[in-house]
């Protein structure tokens, strides 16, 4: 026998291919000495083939069954001898009962992709769609020949990062990004250093997992709308080729690596926003495409009677804490934290990751748990959205063990009536600014359990939040009854587009008021890509299905939005160098506390429901010297000016403005030049200060 040649297994024959036992802990297909391994595992199935196909065959040249000396318990490993992985695509059939009532589906007609593959066939071009037999074919797919050189990862604190979510796609797909690669990772990669100077030091992509773009497509107005932003995975394992520059057969996932690699060199971390709450499988009405044909009754949350839960909203919910469930989503991260150094990860939907198998909450979710205190995880930044569509909103409640982080809806909500005027929020906002310690006890939570944000994927652009009072999804094709209804906005008095300077005016203030308390704010800050530059999606709050310049990133806006671009630009870089905005300092010297709350006399704030003008004094010491550092946050949300007396500075410093959102630029970056403040100041109407206490000359 070769010594290539599995050593010491009983070899035999099966469609004219040589075939022994298998690695029966390897799931998923790799290669092996000598050939290539194949494991499956099926808890209620009866048979399973292995079936062999050219490249871009849609009919197997091999139909391989597992033969039952290559299973134990549930589980099917089978080494094929002699197969080159460039060679071929694979999928599986699983026959065994059908009985829907008890959510036994099986169907050994079906072509069926493997749960763990690395590479899903025929999905490298964006907006072209598959057969049914094309997107149910995965590649093998050769993890050892990146070449990871000295990188690591930068392993940035929590307090420290200011993530940008953005969509790998509309990043720059739109001609205005003048990239070569648009609507790619590789097309990511030339704006790092766009990147690096607008200050942020994160980024967040929406799903990269292999998705069906065509799951939910339809034409509407002459217009082909896709699945555009992708939280439908097909495949929890694979990147989506369609993202990548080039076709990258059996190496699949290599651009994505560089992308994550030039990160970490430029110290900035990549998060990914996974999709575990469904699959694009469906309820009864969909396709089988993987699981459902595996054992549906294991990977999907049934009622007694075989149809879908669904409290995602998108027809299925994953059966999360069933143990099978529950050890795939563990090894999926596991595996994009070790083969592409993924630094965190944001789990949409996450309260059904704590669904017991019948859907009801759970104190101590045993997923949520292991995710907690796995090694392999261990230095993985885990946020949850946490709630779902089925109403469990536990925003201030996730079960996180103190190393769950979570979106801050409330901060979102609450801050955004704050800023455009409501009454009886003070306290609320105080309370946000402040680091949320109402919701996030830090004995329990510890101190990076707030991500802040006013903005995000889902709802309105930040130009959106003052420009529009209603939402404008006509063009999205169902008469404008998706969407949040609750949106919090405010027009400035002109629904949309405007040529009137007031308003303009207006709303240009309070884009620069938002971005200033956001970058304030204890806690991490969340920016939502493009909104530094005024990017706008004409109303629409649920561009989920427009692949086209309703939700495309138009560079060109950054030469006329330069205003809130250079002030979120001064935002990102105070934030970074003043570690009381981060929370990340030590006892002032000077004796202030780290927080105190101030109205318009100093030391004293009332949370009256009419309250609208407040500030924050941020206080301590740079921890990388014996400085004191002072920040004074005040904020003005009357429509009058208000009188306002911030605190006495500490003897040797003085006040000094370094934003003012009221000014036609609202920045002043020079210390020398900067507005010397008496002790009183007016605060505009609606409009934010920023006082830095600076050592007097």
């Amino acid at each position: 026998m070769p010594q290539s040649e599995p050593k010491n297994r009983h070899i035999e024959t099966i469609s004219g291919f040589q075939v022994c036992p298998g690695r029966f802990l390897n799931f998923g297909a790799s290669v092996v000495a000598g050939g290539v391994n194949f494991t499956v595992h099926s808890s209620h199935a009866s048979h399973v083939e292995l079936l062999l196909f050219h490249r871009q065959g849609t009919e197997p040249f091999a139909v391989l069954p597992f033969p039952e000396t290559f299973r134990i318990g549930n589980v099917y490993s089978m080494i094929v001898l002699g197969l080159n992985i460039e060679d071929f695509e694979y999928a599986y059939r699983v026959d065994g009962p059908y009985d829907p009532r008890r959510g036994l589906i099986f169907d050994g007609t079906k072509y069926l992709l493997d749960p763990y593959a690395r590479a899903v066939t025929g999905r490298s071009v964006w907006g072209v769609r598959q057969d049914y037999a094309t997107q149910c074919k995965a590649r093998v797919v050769d993890n050892d020949d990146f070449d990871w050189g000295s990188s690591r990862q930068p392993l940035l604190s929590m307090k420290d990062l200011i993530i940008y979510e953005m969509h790998v796609r509309g990043f720059t797909k739109h001609p205005s990004s003048r990239v070569q690669y648009p609507g790619t990772f590789a097309g990511i990669m030339e704006k790092l250093p766009y990147l690096q100077d607008l200050g942020v030091n994160a980024i967040e992509l929406m799903p990269v997992f292999e998705f069906d773009e065509f799951q939910t497509s339809r034409e509407y107005n002459g217009k082909q709308l896709l699945d555009y932003w992708g939280y439908n995975s097909i495949c929890f394992f694979a990147p989506n080729t369609a993202y990548s520059a080039s076709v990258e057969y059996n190496h699949e996932g290599n651009e994505l690596k560089s992308l994550i690699k030039a990160l970490h060199e430029n110290n900035m971390e990549i998060i990914l926003d996974v999709v575990f709450n469904h699959t694009a499988e469906g309820d009864e009405r969909g396709p089988s495409i993987s699981l459902k044909g595996f054992d549906n009754n294991v990977y999907y949350m049934l009622t007694p009677d075989g149809h879908y839960f669904n409290f995602s909203g998108c027809g299925n919910t994953l059966n999360c804490n069933h143990p099978i469930v529950h050890q795939l989503i563990l090894d999926c991260l596991r595996y994009w934290v070790t083969e592409y150094r993924v630094d965190g990860f944001r789990f949409d939907l996450a309260s059904i990751l704590g669904r017991n198998e019948d859907g009801s909450p759970m104190s101590k979710p045993p997923l949520l748990q292991s995710l907690a205190f796995d090694p392999i995880l261990g230095r993985t930044k885990l946020i949850a959205e946490a709630w779902d569509a089925g109403g469990l909103y536990q925003v201030g409640s996730f079960p996180s063990w103190g190393r769950w982080s979570e979106w801050n809806g409330k901060y979102r909500d609450e801050l955004r009536c704050f800023l455009k005027g409501d009454g009886g929020l003070g306290q609320a906002v105080v309370n946000r600014i402040t680091g949320s310690r109402d919701l996030y006890d830090p004995k329990s939570r510890g101190e990076n359990a707030s991500v802040n944000f006013i903005t995000c994927h889902d709802g309105f652009t930040l130009r959106d939040l003052y420009s529009y009072a209603y939402k404008h999804n006509e063009e999205n094709g169902w008469n404008n009854t998706d969407g949040a209804n609750d949106n919090n906005s405010w027009n400035c008095g002109c629904e949309g587009d405007t040529d009137n300077p007031e308003i303009l005016r207006l709303r240009m203030k309070l884009m620069k008021n938002a971005v200033a308390v956001l970058l304030s704010s204890h806690g991490t800050p969340m920016l939502r890509a493009g909104d530094e530059f005024g990017t706008t999606q004409r109303g629409n709050n649920n561009a989920y299905c427009q692949d086209n310049e309703i939700s495309w990133l138009n560079w060109d806006l950054l030469e006329e939005y330069d205003e809130i671009y250079q002030f979120t630009r001064h935002m990102t870089a105070l934030r970074h160098a003043h570690p009381v905005l981060r929370n990340h300092a030590r006892p002032a010297l000077c004796g202030l506390p780290p927080v105190s709350l101030h109205g318009p006399h100093a030391w004293y704030l009332e949370p009256t429901p009419d309250m609208r003008t407040l500030g924050v004094l941020f206080a301590g010491r740079n921890p990388e010297n014996t400085e004191d550092d002072l920040v004074f946050l005040a904020l003005n949300m009357f429509w009058e000016p208000q009188s306002f007396m911030p605190p006495q500075p500490p003897p040797g410093f003085g006040w000094y403005v370094t934003v003012d959102t009221a000014r036609a630029d609202g920045i002043e970056s020079d210390p020398v030049r900067m507005e010397r403040c008496g002790n009183e100041i007016i605060l505009e109407p609606r409009s934010v200060k920023i006082l830095l206490g600076l050592p007097e000359d």
